[in-house]
Order: structure tokens, then sequence, then C-alpha cells
């Protein structure tokens, strides 16, 4: 089992958010292996909505670190999404590698995978936040078993309950649990882009091609 942690802090080893995701990590008793990425210390550019990545998948015209973290990813069987809450959303470098990564959406790419959401705040109203990560990854076709946010600084009792979050996402993909509403969720989104690569088959040719190897079509 590998247990990727995502995190948006500009702070690394400093952050509070990443002692919070520690704590998830830190019931992820099953995970054999568990690496920590920062977005600060990677090159991730914005996006320019080129479309190249869905006419030929993943290739991105741009020369930076967000191929490699796109596969990690793909690698991960669950995925800590860790960001810091400044002004009610996700920070700008978290946000911006959701940006490059349409095509998981478009083709619904973490599927099978399993998703917790940790955030950090002065105010402790994070409730936004997670919601926009669980619609993230539904968006991405994996499911999100659940989410802890808290008002810095992190105490005992919040990473008592980052640790049962990590047991919950590591029992999760162990038992390959579904989730019912989500599944509604991401079938509704499947059905939402088989119209769209439907339309633009020969625009976004190996998408398409994608789709029609999974039986999607």
């Amino acid at each position: 089992m590998k247990i990727l942690v995502i995190s948006a802090s500009p702070r690394k080893e400093k952050s509070q958010t990443l002692l919070l995701a520690k704590g998830v990590l830190k019931g992820c008793e099953d995970s054999n292996t568990a690496e920590i990425i920062h977005l600060c210390e990677q090159k991730i550019e914005f996006c320019r909505h080129c479309e190249h990545c869905h006419r030929k998948i993943l290739a991105c015209i741009l020369k930076d670190d967000v191929h490699k973290i796109l596969d990690m990813m793909l690698e991960a069987d669950g995925i800590i999404l860790a960001t810091p809450n400044y002004i009610d959303q996700v920070t700008g470098a978290m946000k911006t590698l959701f940006d490059r990564s349409t095509h998981f959406l478009h083709c619904l790419r973490l599927m099978g995978r399993y998703t917790a959401g940790v955030v950090s705040s002065g105010s402790g109203a994070d409730k936004d936040v997670l919601s926009y990560l669980k619609h993230y990854t539904n968006a991405c076709g994996a499911y999100y078993v659940g989410g802890i946010s808290t008002r810095v600084p992190v105490g005992e009792e919040a990473l008592s309950s980052a640790s049962k979050l990590g047991k919950r996402l590591c029992r999760a993909i162990r038992q390959k649990k579904e989730f019912p509403s989500q599944t509604r969720i991401i079938e509704g989104r499947k059905n939402h882009f088989r119209k769209i690569l439907q339309t633009r088959k020969n625009e976004w040719e190996e998408e398409y091609r994608y789709w029609a190897d999974n039986n999607w079509l």
C-alpha cells in the first residue's frame, strides 16, 4: 500500500498543516510506502489551456515538475491532500497543480484510489476547503474517505483525530470500500464527459481511445 502526501504549505517541515498530515500518516499502519512531496519545492507553471494533454495523454508542452507529480498520484493507493487555508481556499500551489490535471477529470484517472483532506488555518473555519478537496477527488474518479481541519497550533486532540482518519483511509484501501453517494457523483461525471468525448473524439484522440479501451463509450 502506497500513500502519497501532497503538502501545499510553503513552510515545508515547519508547517502545521504537514504536522496534521503526519498525524494521518501515523494511522496508516498498513502502508509500506509513504512519500511526502512539498509543492513549494516543485516547479509548477500555470495551465495555458492548450489542450495538448487531451490530444496526447499527459504530454504537456510545459517542461516542469507537474508530470512527475501526476505520475506519483497515479502510482499511489491513497493520497493525502494537505493545504493551509489562507482565504477560504486551497493554496495557489495546490490549485495550480489541480488546474494542470484536467486529463484526470476528463478520464477519471484516479478511479480505484482514495483520498483524505487535511486543512489548517487561523480560524478553523475550513468546511468549504474540505468540500473542495472532496469535489476534486470525485471529479477525478476517486473516493474521499473524509477530512480533518483545525485551527493552529495543532493540538493533541487534532492529532488523535488525524490518526483515526489515517486508519479509515487504509481500511478503505484494503477493503476496496465503495461510497454509494460518491459513486453516483462519479457516474454522473462519467456520463457528462462521455458526451463530450464523443463530440470531440477527432480532437482529443488519445483520451477518446482511453475511454474506448475501458469500454466506457
